[in-house]
């Protein structure tokens, strides 16, 4: 008795194959078109909820009913006994240490933020001046607050190691004066360096060159109304505090520093602990 050999006894193999490949393709398609539109508050929601579940979550804050940005809370996710506007006046143990910490600088922090303002809207006050605005950096450390003067490339505040400011410069400080003039504050001027390849002049040194630029710009405070009183510090850095350090050579990192000090309120004469 003959048999046949090869063949499928249940009809074309090929399309079986080609009915799934169709049912993918067909899943695919609505996939695409049910994403094409997002509700974006649910998708942050479902994000957020992703984020928690998978235990990435690093920040804690309480934000109403619905999470923002994608962020839930971790303790409570849905904060149901607050809303949104009671949210935001919620300490978390965080601020609450850190607060700790600073102690009686809380109130000097608040009396920093028209002291920030000041010196861009002195900038912004000279046309001369706004091409000058490129290189000051204002920002709020633990120190206080600081006024970088820096070097950008092509744009020099002083000459090539000279420790006389150019008149552009010199302008510079007197606008930034009358803001510091305005604040109690006591005020440091540092001076710094870029890092170079280059042996230093005999004799004369980054140590000296950024003493003498930060004595430079004291100076021209205090022929401003600046109290020589309120001087805390002028001091030469060197190349020891690059702004940036992962690059000490670039030119921003020639600067000088102003610093509005952070200190707690005087205590009136005669006040016992």
């Amino acid at each position: 008795m003959a048999k046949k050999r090869g063949g499928h006894a249940g009809g074309h193999g090929w399309f079986v194959t080609f009915a799934d490949l169709m049912g993918l393709m067909m899943s695919f398609f609505v996939m695409l078109v049910a994403f094409s539109t997002q509700d974006q508050q649910k998708l942050q929601i479902v994000a957020g909820s992703m984020r928690d579940a998978f235990g990435v979550q690093t920040e804690t804050r309480y934000s109403g009913m619905v999470e923002v940005d994608g962020l839930p809370t971790r303790p409570r996710m849905k904060n149901v006994d607050r809303t949104p506007e009671q949210s935001e006046q919620v300490t978390t143990p965080d601020e609450k240490e850190r607060k700790r910490d600073r102690g009686m600088r809380i109130p000097v922090d608040r009396a920093f933020a028209p002291a920030a303002t000041s010196p861009r809207q002195a900038m912004q006050d000279l046309p001369e001046l706004t091409e000058l605005s490129k290189n000051v950096m204002i920002e709020e450390t633990k120190e206080g607050l600081n006024i970088e003067i820096t070097d950008q490339d092509g744009r020099s505040m002083f000459p090539e190691g000279a420790k006389t400011p150019y008149e552009r410069t010199r302008l510079l400080i007197q606008k930034l004066a009358g803001p510091l003039k305005a604040m109690p504050n006591r005020i440091t001027v540092t001076g710094h360096t870029a890092a170079s390849r280059l042996p230093p002049r005999p004799g004369y040194g980054p140590w000296e060159l950024s003493a003498d630029r930060a004595n430079a710009v004291r100076q021209i405070l205090e022929g401003e109304g600046i109290l020589p009183s309120r001087l805390f510090m002028v001091a030469g850095r060197a190349d020891t505090q690059p702004l940036f350090p992962d690059d000490p050579y670039i030119a921003a990192n020639r600067r000088v520093t102003i610093t509005l000090m952070q200190e707690a309120p005087p205590l009136p004469a005669g006040f016992a602990k």
